[in-house]
């Protein structure tokens, strides 16, 4: 059996990946830093190795033919990563949780084309953009420091959490795309309408709509 017939019937067990209930705030990071300013040392530059892979690795499937097997499970939390370039590589994934950390942008996912359950939480990503992620079910991008909504467009994304970011208004989410998603997490963030939000088989909806001042 193939990598895109397992992934065909695959069903995500809530117990397997359960979310986390607590809306823990995460620090405000600065906005830009000036060129050559001397970093503290929580933020000097701390890349993905193969060591933090192999212990990081589990959940051993079978791949491709059925004859060759990989590990499919990632867990990155809380290693002060700034870069995961070295990602690019373990195409297999399905499951990665790269959480608390100090990412700016996830541009090495773009090549996990099994990728099926990400969780980026508590890092400093400014987009949750990504290439269309074919089985991608469920994304979070909590607190974070994301503006927008562009760029998501998976089209078996089923749950989707982007709490506590700097949204102000929601845009790009394709109801042509988007056609699985049922579950939207938008709370803890600056929204003042629920412009932009017309998804056909949405169930779910979680936001809080900023006081925009007196009415009269």
């Amino acid at each position: 059996m193939s990598d895109e017939d397992d992934l065909e019937d695959f069903e995500p067990d809530p117990d397997d990946l359960e979310k986390e209930d607590d809306e823990k705030e995460t620090e405000e990071w600065e906005d830009y830093r000036k060129e050559g300013e001397e970093l503290p040392e929580e933020w000097m530059p701390s890349p993905l190795t193969e060591d933090m892979m192999k212990e990081g690795l589990s959940l051993l499937c079978k791949t491709g033919s059925g004859l060759a097997h990989a590990y499919v499970k990632l867990e990155l939390k809380e290693r002060d990563l700034t870069d995961i370039y070295l990602l690019r590589s373990y195409i297999h994934l399905r499951y990665v949780d790269v959480s608390e950390n100090h990412l700016t942008d996830l541009y090495p996912l773009n090549y996990l084309t099994h990728l099926l359950w990400l969780k980026a939480d508590g890092n400093r990503l400014r987009s949750a953009q990504l290439n269309e992620l074919p089985y991608l079910q469920i994304a979070s991008f909590a607190h974070n420091q994301i503006t927008d909504t562009e760029g998501i467009s998976h089209p078996r994304l089923g749950s989707l959490d982007l709490k506590g970011n700097r949204i102000r208004m929601v845009t790009g989410l394709d109801p042509q795309k988007l056609i699985s998603l049922h579950t939207l997490e938008l709370r803890g963030n600056l929204l003042d309408s629920t412009l932009g939000i017309n998804l056909p088989k949405l169930k779910n909806l979680f936001l809080e709509i900023k006081d925009t001042g007196p009415k009269n």
